[in-house]
């Protein structure tokens, strides 16, 4: 009768009951997780936490854990243990409903997988039914698997893996024995008796788990009491993140949703980013010393808030009361517990209890209007007061610091000028007080840092180091005297005949002004769209020469990197490679490559990259394969199909690769490499000689500093990277007196640089053929007399050398070619 009923029950069931062999197809909603190109997690976007596992990878007495507190039959049963079954009948007979489950681990997953959450008795046979199919289609370990993936454990949690770093900020491998059976203890109520809402209900629930392992004999009664002796209390663990790059993870949330829309948060994607960690950790540490050391300036704006404190109150009180002052780029909050003539006790978050000495507050000056500071404090009582809430930095009590958070804000970005991958970027001092990327989408003016664009323009027309023009005052435009346009210099002093060498080391306005108008406006504004500026974003006057048009810091790092590679343009881009769920790589990026060795191209002085005749325009260069938009870029162009026309593609015969994947030469290799000599004397000797302290003869770079100090600019590189840094006011304000971009951006670059290129070779920017020395006259710029004691060597593009001096100081014809010194 129990058989005959069974299978009337089945028959009836089947028609409703789905197929067990979609099982091997059930899709786990995997968040979307973003690497380093050196493979550290940067981010897991997605609203369930997820990390799946293999059944090889949980270990045994994980195992053990879920079969003592779920299902210790599971591994000899056949789907169904029908004596919990019958247990549970009989507990559901009396209680009048179904009260009891007496569902198996396969049970359970056959519900999670197939069935509603409804509790009836249709329900319950069909769970039956399924698990019999199931345990004979599939192994336990399958099974098991399946439900360790699946199983929702509390607080978004999905499966044990993000469990372990949710609650304990471990891998499953580190999990102690209580930890196992706190985890395993969760499926019965997992919002309910998990350690972080409920740490009483959970210890209830581990003890149950803990008694049954060891009754089952999985652990010893040693090993019992040492676990239930252990504490329960924890709290949510953030994803494990191994590099912080907040910014570049939204870039790629981005990127990703506009590719494939809204089930990347859900589908497994797996995204490498051009990202290199050790760079991106140099990058972040930079940024926030170099903003802190600038805040500390312009004096101490006073406490972000106050407690009232009572008596002596307990460190769990103090880290209560702190916690409702966020953690900000680094920066723990504080409170003064009592003020001393020449030092303070303070109590940081989570770290206890602290004595500042004088030489930690003494910078506190009071902040006034205009970046401006008051007399220096003489005591403590003169910064601090019982109960006020200050900012720190530091991991101990020896190394750390009185600081506040910066109001003015940063951005750094370094890309690989070989093909544009973006190696490291920051948007901001903290992306979660301010997620916007100023990297990418601050447009602000360079200042001077444009200046060598004009420059690599003039050297086309002729132009040398040596030029001589003159740094005076100029009056320019307007109908009327209040109209027109006097631009000066930044000391507003003025130098003379100088020497355009000299001239871009220094930094000086007026002689950058006079060469735009003499090579022509519009010449001039044709050639630099060639580094990637989009014309429309240009001024259409002689203010450009001083760096007036919009630019982001990503922008003018790209336009850097012809200077850095040999005259290429390269479009940035930090999509390497992406992962589908499966380990299938739906997208490979494959970059334009900038190759130097890759066969000089003799080109021609004024036709190689357009007719730059005399009638001030241009025909502009071939655009890059993947052209950067202004603002935030996407990926770069190219797919996998590209390596195999490696093999096939036409080349020059002396490479193998083709010129479709060469990127653009947008100006001569003579042309950078001066500029790049040119922007080597800026830190030797000019504006960025700040960065002198990097030892290094292989960095070059310009300043830039914008009207009323409101932007302060450093983009230097060498022949393997180009870094921009750009500091200023979301509000655009002023930094202050004195705040130029030598003082404000330097510093940070330089601390970027020191970290990125330690242990590195040196790697100068690579000298083309057609380069020649010469010893010229310092004040006249023409070639020196053999006599001339004087005299100084200049490099020049081969055939295009200055008169030689004649006697008495005046011009000559040019020296026939066997007069030439080759460098």
């Amino acid at each position: 009768m129990f058989v005959f009923s069974n299978v009337c029950a089945y028959v009836y069931l089947k028609p409703s009951l789905p197929n067990v062999d979609t099982l091997r197809d059930v899709q786990l909603q995997v968040p979307l997780r973003v690497y380093t190109r050196d493979g550290r997690l940067i981010a897991s976007i997605g609203e369930q936490r997820r990390i799946p596992v293999r059944y090889d990878e949980i270990p045994k007495l994980q195992v053990d854990a879920f079969l003592a507190a779920e299902d210790d039959r599971f591994f000899k049963h056949p789907g169904v243990d029908w004596e919990g079954i019958v247990r549970a009948a009989l507990a559901d007979l009396r209680a009048g409903g179904v009260r009891e489950g007496g569902s198996t681990i396969t049970m359970q997953v056959a519900r999670d997988v197939y069935l509603s959450p409804r509790r009836d008795m249709k329900r319950k046979l069909s769970e039956i039914y399924l698990s019999l199919l199931m345990d004979a289609q599939y192994s336990k370990q399958d099974i098991f698997s399946i439900y360790a993936n699946r199983t929702f454990l509390g607080e978004r949690a999905y499966g044990i893996g993000a469990a372990a770093e949710v609650y304990y900020g471990k891998t499953l491998d580190q999990l102690t024995l209580p930890e196992m059976a706190m985890i395993a203890g969760l499926p019965k109520a997992p919002s309910d008796i998990n350690p972080v809402v409920n740490p009483a209900a959970a210890r209830i629930r581990r003890a149950y788990v803990l008694g049954r392992m060891r009754d089952l004999g999985y652990i010893t009664r040693a090993e019992y009491a040492d676990a239930i002796a252990s504490p329960v209390a924890t709290y949510v663990h953030g994803p494990t993140r191994e590099v912080q790059a907040p910014y570049v993870a939204e870039m790629v949330r981005s990127a990703l949703l506009a590719m494939y829309g809204n089930g990347i948060y859900t589908s497994g994607y797996k995204v490498v980013t051009t990202i290199d960690s050790r760079l991106q950790l140099a990058a972040n540490v930079a940024l926030r010393t170099g903003l802190l050391e600038y805040d500390r300036r312009h004096g101490y704006r006073g406490p972000v808030g106050h407690l009232r404190l009572r008596g002596v109150p307990t460190p769990r009180a103090l880290n209560t009361a702190l916690g409702r002052f966020p953690d900000v780029g680094g920066l723990r909050p504080a409170v003064v517990e009592s003020v001393a003539p020449r030092s303070a006790q303070i109590f940081v978050e989570n770290l206890g209890a602290v004595t500042l000495p004088w030489d930690k507050i003494e910078w506190a000056r009071r902040a006034l209007a205009g970046g401006n500071v008051g007399a220096a404090p003489r005591t403590a009582a003169a910064v601090f007061h019982r109960g006020d809430v200050i900012y720190t930095v530091g991991t101990t009590a020896q190394n750390l610091q009185f600081v506040q958070v910066p109001q003015a804000q940063a951005a750094l970005v370094a890309i690989d000028p070989h093909d544009g991958a973006i190696a490291a970027l920051d948007g901001g001092f903290d992306y979660y007080q301010s997620n916007f990327n100023r990297a990418t989408q601050a447009e602000r003016q360079p200042g001077s840092a444009f200046k060598p664009f004009i420059y690599a323009a003039a050297f086309d027309k002729g132009y040398t180091p040596a030029s001589v023009i003159l740094d005076a005052p100029i009056v320019l435009g307007g109908a009327t005297d209040a109209q027109a346009w006097r631009p000066k210099n930044d000391a507003n002093k003025f130098y003379g005949p100088t020497r355009l060498r000299i001239a871009l080391m220094r930094s000086r306005n007026l002689v950058t002004v006079r060469l735009m108008r003499d090579i022509g406006g519009e010449y001039a504004r044709n050639y630099v769209t060639r580094f990637g500026f989009s014309k429309a974003q240009l001024p259409d006057n002689l203010t450009l020469a001083l760096g007036t048009a919009d630019v982001t810091p990503l922008q003018l790092a790209e336009a850097y990197a012809p200077f850095a590679n040999g005259g290429f343009r390269v479009s940035p881009y930090f999509i390497d490679q992406i992962v589908d769920a499966t380990g299938r790589t739906v997208f490979q990026a494959d970059p334009p490559i900038a190759c130097f060795d890759c066969g000089e191209q003799a080109l021609p002085p004024a036709q190689a990259l357009g007719s730059l005749g005399t009638s001030g325009s241009e025909t502009p260069p071939p655009a890059p394969a993947t052209p950067l938009t202004p603002g935030t870029p996407l990926v770069a162009a190219g797919s996998a199909a590209a390596s195999s026309a490696l093999d096939t593609g036409q080349s020059d015969g002396k490479f193998l690769i083709p010129g479709q994947y060469l990127a653009p030469q947008v100006i001569r290799p003579q042309i950078a490499y001066l500029l790049a000599d040119m922007m080597a004397d800026v830190i030797r000797h000019g504006t960025g000689i700040r960065a002198r302290v990097l030892n290094r003869d292989d960095v070059a770079g310009k300043t830039g500093t914008t009207n009323d100090h409101r932007d302060a600019w450093f983009s230097g590189f060498n022949g393997d990277l180009v870094a921009t840094v750009w500091v200023g006011f979301d509000q655009d304000q002023p930094l202050g007196a004195g705040e130029e971009g030598g003082r404000t951006a330097v510093p940070i670059w330089t601390y970027f640089m020191h970290q990125a290129l330690e242990g590195v070779p040196l790697r100068r920017v690579p000298m083309p053929n057609g380069i020649v020395t010469a010893r010229i006259n310092p004040e006249t710029g023409l070639l020196a007399s053999a006599d001339d004691p004087n005299a100084i060597m200049e490099k020049f593009i081969e055939g295009n050398l200055p008169k030689p001096e004649a006697p008495g100081g005046k011009g000559g014809t040019k020296p026939a070619e066997s007069e030439k010194s080759i460098f």
